[in-house]
């Protein structure tokens, strides 16, 4: 040993100079063919320290040069873990949404870099709850996984406090009650929605509506964030409710349009989304944005910046959100406490909000 690692010639077997072809099937012909132990032949192959780093890389060569692959199922069968962490998109409040939608995507694209980088595979699931109880059950109790994160508790709040009671690697995206059983990290919605009414009624509106369908819990914490801050300012708002379903909202958007009151001057979309197609409606209707009609998002997704004009939104930290998400879940897996996160939101002032 010398600082700490093994050097190549840790084993006492020599290396296989006969110049017959060499058949490497397992560890040990590996072993073998390098002149040095299985045990330093797994610890190679595994990036160990332990081994020095000259004798890693010709270890790691050998096995590239001979297509050795070691037997990876029979290692997580002795660890009793499949490396494998399943994220599924529960849909109970909205069966026609899609996994293509933008939110789902990002934060999907950022869980899935930290896990790659964590060293585990991906399995992923849309749940569509239709009345059953078991959905998330399936998913847990299936051995498939090591554990789970959902990209948002839909409606489905009580059936993942069922299975967190008893299903400790389960974390959530979406928001977080006092005293609730199930792991969640995200975005201080009820906040969101105040500070998003609040910058529309700074900027001038007098009449704001609120666009989004309110049967999930996040959506309907930024309705209720909102309208608090229009009653506090004595600002009447209405709520529209709007499919989260990319190919509804378009078509509802422009119906509710039909009967607008045409003194709405300020809306509170519920996402990025529903405030693009809310955007292009308007465009259609010879509405200025923001000199006829003002509009702010949520979310702060990648194209918010490439509308035109550019969307004023509120910001959810979905990259830092999604690396806290793994980190708490790897805690979990490891047997540690860890409690959610609530996220402070924050503005970002673009082109469909006046200035203050």
């Amino acid at each position: 040993m010398a600082n700490g690692q093994e050097n190549s010639g840790d084993s006492g077997n020599t290396p296989d100079t006969s110049g017959v072809p060499v058949t490497v099937r397992t560890l040990a012909d590996l072993a073998r063919l390098a002149g040095v132990s299985t045990g330093t032949v797994s610890r190679a192959l595994a990036g160990k320290a332990l081994v020095n780093t000259e004798t890693r890389e010709r270890i790691q060569a050998l096995a590239r040069e001979h297509g050795f692959r070691p037997n990876q199922m029979a290692s997580k069968l002795r660890s009793k873990r499949t490396g494998v962490v399943g994220i599924v998109i529960p849909l109970g409040h909205e069966k026609r949404q899609h996994i293509s939608d933008p939110f789902f995507l990002t934060l999907l694209g950022w869980l899935a870099d930290e896990l790659t980088e964590s060293g585990y595979d991906v399995m992923l699931s849309r749940a569509l709850p239709d009345g059953t109880s078991d959905w998330l059950e399936r998913v847990t109790g299936s051995g498939m996984v090591d554990g789970v994160l959902l990209i948002g508790q839909s409606d489905q709040f009580e059936v993942i406090e069922a299975v967190a009671r008893h299903y400790r690697p389960l974390v959530a995206w979406g928001a977080y009650s006092e005293g609730q059983t199930h792991c969640a990290v995200g975005t201080d919605n009820i906040e969101g929605g105040r500070i998003a009414a609040e910058h529309l009624i700074a900027s001038g509106a007098r009449k704001l509506a609120f666009m989004g369908e309110i049967k999930g819990i996040e959506i309907d914490e930024r309705w209720r964030g909102a309208s608090a801050a229009a009653a506090k300012a004595g600002i009447p708002i209405v709520h529209i409710p709007i499919s989260l379903a990319s190919e509804e909202m378009g078509a509802q958007i422009a119906e509710a349009a039909k009967s607008a009151d045409f003194t709405i001057d300020g809306i509170v979309a519920a996402s990025d989304l529903i405030a693009m197609n809310v955007l292009h409606c308007l465009h259609e209707k010879g509405r200025a944005v923001p000199g006829d009609v003002q509009v702010i998002g949520f979310d702060d997704l990648p194209l918010a910046s490439l509308t035109m004009p550019p969307l004023t939104t509120i910001r959810q930290e979905i990259g830092s959100g999604a690396k806290a998400m793994v980190e708490r879940l790897r805690e979990r897996l490891e047997g540690a406490p860890a409690g959610s996160l609530k996220m402070p939101p924050r503005l970002v002032v673009r082109e469909t909000t006046k200035a203050v």
